[in-house]
Order: structure tokens, then C-alpha cells, then sequence
């Protein structure tokens, strides 16, 4: 197999909600996303209607290019992450935008399904 090449500002599927994005570009058999969600956004108001799950059950594996979001497990524990921070997150959480500027991230591994109805 050769080498591919994307750019996410044409992605494959763009994924609209309430206060947020996802441009997901397909390549080597897998996805790649970028999400921007904007100052307000939380994912038990804004996506859990639409995946229809009690917690976020992507996990996701990605980058922080810009803002801030607190990720919130089931388990009740929580972290920050920021512009330069890399993250794992497992199924099973929450996650919402800390202040006034959109979070940006990319996320190779949770964004395929991400936001679709089930």
C-alpha cells in the first residue's frame, strides 16, 4: 500500500451538533478527527441526546490545539487538559469547555462514530 494524504479543512463527514463540530477525514483504514467545541458545550447537553448513552462511550486518544475542557469519568474523578496536552480518555465519561475560547483537539481514535445516532 502507498502512502496517503488528507487535510481535515476537507474533511470527509462533518458532524454538526448544538455549540460544536467534528471533521472526520477516513485514511488508512481508520478516522481522524478534529473537534471544536465551543465555549458552553458539555457532551451530557449537547451530544448525549444524540448517542443515546448515559456517558460518553468513545474513548479517545488525541491532542489539545487550543482552549480548555475538564474530562469527568463515571467514576466521579476528573482532569484539565489544555493547548500541547496529549490525552487518553476511556469510555465512560463526560467532558465540558473551561472558559470563553472554543477547545479545539484532534482525536485519532474516538471520532469515527462520534455524534452519530444509534
Amino acid at each position: 500500500m502507498g502512502t496517503e494524504k488528507k487535510n481535515v479543512n476537507s474533511a470527509d463527514e462533518v458532524r454538526k451538533f448544538e455549540k460544536g463540530h467534528v471533521d472526520v477525514v477516513k485514511i488508512g483504514g481508520g478516522s481522524v478527527g478534529r473537534a471544536t467545541f465551543e465555549p458552553g458545550w458539555k457532551w451530557s447537553d449537547h451530544v448525549k441526546p444524540i448517542a443515546k448513552t448515559e456517558w460518553c462511550e468513545a474513548a479517545h486518544f488525541g491532542y489539545t490545539i487550543s482552549g480548555k475542557a475538564i474530562i469527568k469519568m463515571s467514576d466521579g474523578t476528573q482532569h484539565e487538559t489544555g493547548p500541547g496536552d496529549v490525552f487518553k480518555i476511556p469510555s465512560g465519561h463526560d467532558a465540558w469547555v473551561v472558559g470563553n475560547e472554543p477547545w479545539v483537539s484532534i482525536d485519532w481514535s474516538g471520532l469515527g462514530d462520534y455524534a452519530k445516532a444509534r
